[in-house]
């Protein structure tokens, strides 16, 4: 049954790409290119590590494992596989895999030719990977297999009364590093018990991106020593409530919006709701921002490091599909707000215990709460540090890793 419902994915795939898909299209073309690209890359006589990931979120995860890797054992070689097309274009050219490409099609074919070519060492899926065959595949053939930051919820498909024969995917696994205690717990009512808890790699991805930070110039003469608020990733109803906020209160803040899309469109939406001198940092000199209200990023891959010039942070998605990613403003030791679809986000129900992340349902919540800020120093230092404290007390799960799998 599974592999007849893999068939007619890829046969759905494939129609949509012929219907003009994007990502779909992506997708064909880049499955085109697999096994022609692993035999030209791949050399006789090396190791391989095989990392695979869903998308560039599980990616981020995954980065600080084989970063680690390479610094510590030069002897091996990295295939990163991707699942997802977003994933795998913003990914494509790192330098920290020696071949990147996607997935095959988790057909028991694909699976033979994939393995037969990579040969690992071990595998490594990262997270919410289950691929059946390539589990099945891996284990036939002796091949270490672990899961990664993964983390498990009663409402997934292995917990249910009759569970389709999930539960033996699970079984494929060596060993499953998950994030916390209460995964350990629902595997256990399985009686999956080769569990160990190490955390999030993502808490040690954002110590390094923030470590790595950029100095920018030109936020920094925008910022002149100001109170800074950072609104990151943000869509059109999370910027109704702090855009409201700020034109109200010109001049107690300056405000930087990186907006989760950077299009003509957007951009100029922005710039007609805020009613402060607001510039586009592309198109901005030192002159310009030093009068300025509002810096608005139009262009991407400086976020992470703008983040460190901020006092309050904002991470947008919790109004739509779900908030982006909290740890990169938080590891900065500053308060975060975020929107109320965030229930299944780990990090922002601990953001929210320990006092460093800021639910908002509305704007009256979001005034109430920037106003203790803007008046109240205390508070707004005992919320950042909260934050800080919680990004650094749970790094460290990438040496658990591989300290476990005697790596170190």
């Amino acid at each position: 049954m599974y592999s007849l419902l893999i068939y007619l994915y890829i046969a759905g795939i494939k129609l949509a790409a012929l219907c003009g898909h994007r990502k779909a299209k992506l997708m064909i073309e880049g499955h085109k290119n697999i096994f022609p690209l692993l035999s030209e890359r791949l050399r006789s006589g090396e190791k391989y590590l095989w990392f695979h990931v869903s998308s560039l979120g599980e990616f981020e995860q995954g980065r600080p494992i084989i970063e680690r890797l390479r610094e510590t054992h030069p002897e091996y070689r990295i295939v990163l596989t991707f699942f997802s097309p977003s994933g795998y274009e913003a990914a494509k050219k790192y330098q920290g895999a020696d071949v990147i490409c996607y997935l095959p099609f988790d057909t028991r074919r694909n699976v033979a030719r994939f393995l037969n070519i990579v040969k690992p060492q071990k595998a490594f899926f990262i997270k919410y990977e289950f691929w059946p065959n390539f589990l099945r595949g891996l284990k036939r053939r002796n091949i270490p297999v672990y899961s990664v930051s993964s983390i498990f919820r009663e409402n997934q498909a292995f917990f249910k009364k009759f569970d389709w024969g999930y539960r033996k995917t699970l079984r494929c696994f060596n060993h499953l590093f998950v994030q916390n205690r209460k995964s350990k717990e629902l595997l256990a009512t399985i009686g999956v018990d080769n569990v160990t808890v190490i955390g999030d790699t993502r808490f040690d991805r954002v110590v390094k991106i923030a470590s790595d930070a950029k100095q920018l110039a030109l936020v920094e003469a925008f910022t002149q020593g100001n109170r800074v608020f950072v609104a990151g990733s943000s869509w059109g109803p999370d910027e109704d409530i702090f855009l409201r906020y700020f034109n109200e209160h010109l001049g107690e803040w300056k405000l930087i919006i990186a907006s989760h899309e950077v299009t003509e469109t957007r951009l100029a939406d922005i710039q007609s709701k805020f009613k402060g001198k607001c510039v586009r940092y592309t198109q901005a000199s030192m002159d310009d921002v030093k009068g300025a209200d509002c810096l608005l990023i139009d262009c991407f891959g400086l976020l992470s490091s703008i983040y460190r010039y901020g006092e309050v942070a904002y991470v947008g998605g919790g109004f739509g599909v779900g908030v982006h990613n909290l740890l990169e403003a938080a590891v900065y030791a500053m308060p975060v707000f975020f929107g109320p679809n965030n229930k299944k986000f780990q990090e922002a129900q601990m953001l929210k215990e320990c006092g460093g992340g800021i639910e908002i349902s509305d704007y009256a919540g979001f005034e109430r709460t920037m106003n203790t800020f803007t008046s109240d120093a205390a508070a707004l230092k005992k919320a950042g540090d909260a934050a800080g404290k919680y990004v650094a007390g749970n790094s460290g799960a990438t040496h658990k890793l591989l300290k476990a799998l005697k790596l170190l």
